[in-house]
C-alpha cells in the first residue's frame, strides 16, 4: 500500500504572537506549538507516523509564513527512504515566506536505505526582507550497521526559483562519484546549511557570515571537508562531507547557532525534541 499525504502549515503574527494553523490529509501531522523563546517564535515538529517512505509514496509539505511571523520546523527523527521495487518515493516541500517573515527549516537527516528509489525536493520562495535559515543533511546507507548504499538512486533538489539551484543525482553504481577524490571520496553523509534572504544582503554582512562560519569550520573535526561560500548577494552556504551523520549534524548546528546570532541577534535555542 502506498501513501499520498499532504500537510499545509500557515504561520501568522497575531497581536505579537506567532500562531500556526494547519490541515492535513494522509499520514502527516504537526505536534503542539511550543514557545520556549516567548510568543514571537513558534516551534513545531513534523511527524510522519509510518516512519518512512517506500516506492510509490509521496509526501507534500507546504508551509507559508505570514508577514512578520517567525516559525521553526524540525522532525523527531530521520526521514527514511526504504527499499523500492522500482517506483519513486518522493518528498516534496515548498516553503513560502511573506514580507519580513522568518523561518528555520531544521529537519533531521534524510536516510537512503539500500535499493531505494527516492527524490527529496525543497523549493523556497521569499518576499523582500524575508529570511530563511535551514539545512539539508543526507546519509547514504547505514555504514555503522554494515548496511551500505549498494544499489538504488537518490535525487536531491534545492531551489529558490530564479536565484539558486542545487540538484544532484546519486546512483549507488557510480563508483567515481561515491569514492573518487573529486566526488564524495568515500564519505556517506553530505550536508548543507544555508541562510537565504529575500533582499540583497550588504557585502559586509555576507563577509561577516562567511567569517563566522569559517571560524566554526576551522575548529571542527570536519575542517578538511567543509567550506563556506556566497554564490550571490542573497545566499550564504556551508557544505560538508562526513563519514557519518553525527559530525555533519554537529557542524550544521554550530553554524546555525553562529548565524542565528549574527543575522537575527538571537541566542541558540534548540527544539526540545532534540534533547529526547
Amino acid at each position: 500500500m502506498t501513501w499520498h499525504a499532504h500537510l499545509q502549515l500557515d504561520y501568522a503574527l497575531e497581536a505579537g504572537r506567532c500562531v500556526l494553523r494547519h490541515r492535513h490529509s494522509g499520514p502527516l501531522r504537526i505536534l503542539q506549538s511550543l514557545y520556549p523563546e516567548g510568543d514571537a517564535i513558534c516551534h513545531n515538529v513534523l511527524l510522519h507516523p509510518p516512519g518512512g517512505l517506500v516506492g510509490g509514496d509521496t509526501l507534500d509539505i507546504n508551509a507559508t509564513v505570514g508577514p512578520g511571523a517567525h516559525g521553526l520546523l524540525t522532525t523527531p527523527g530521520a526521514t527514511r527512504f526504504y527499499r523500492s521495487a522500482g517506483e519513486l518515493a518522493l518528498q516534496r516541500t515548498e516553503l513560502t515566506l511573506m514580507e519580513g517573515a522568518r523561518l528555520e527549516w531544521l529537519p533531521l537527516e534524510a536516510l537512503c536505505y539500500d535499493a531505494c528509489q527516492a527524490e527529496n525536493r525543497l523549493t523556497m520562495r521569499l518576499a523582500p526582507d524575508a529570511a530563511l535559515l535551514g539545512w539539508d543533511v543526507t546519509a547514504l546507507g547505514l555504514p555503522g550497521a554494515d548496511l551500505p548504499f549498494a544499489r538504488g538512486r537518490f535525487q536531491q533538489h534545492l531551489e529558490v526559483p530564479g536565484l539558486w539551484l542545487e540538484r544532484g543525482r546519486i546512483d549507488a553504481a557510480d563508483e567515481r562519484l561515491l569514492n573518487s577524490p573529486l566526488g564524495l571520496a568515500g564519505h556517506r553523509c553530505l550536508a548543507s546549511v544555508f541562510f537565504i534572504a529575500g533582499s540583497a544582503l550588504p557585502r559586509t554582512t555576507r563577509q561577516d557570515a562567511l567569517d563566522a562560519a569559517r571560524a566554526v569550520i576551522e575548529a571542527h573535526s570536519l575542517a578538511g571537508t567543509a567550506g563556506a561560500t556566497s554564490p550571490n548577494g542573497q545566499v550564504v552556504i556551508v557544505r560538508t562531507l562526513a563519514p557519518l551523520v553525527e559530525p555533519a549534524m554537529d557542524l550544521v548546528r554550530r553554524v546555525r547557532t553562529a548565524w542565528r546570532g549574527l543575522f537575527w541577534g538571537l541566542p541558540a535555542a534548540n527544539p526540545r525534541i532534540w534533547a529526547m
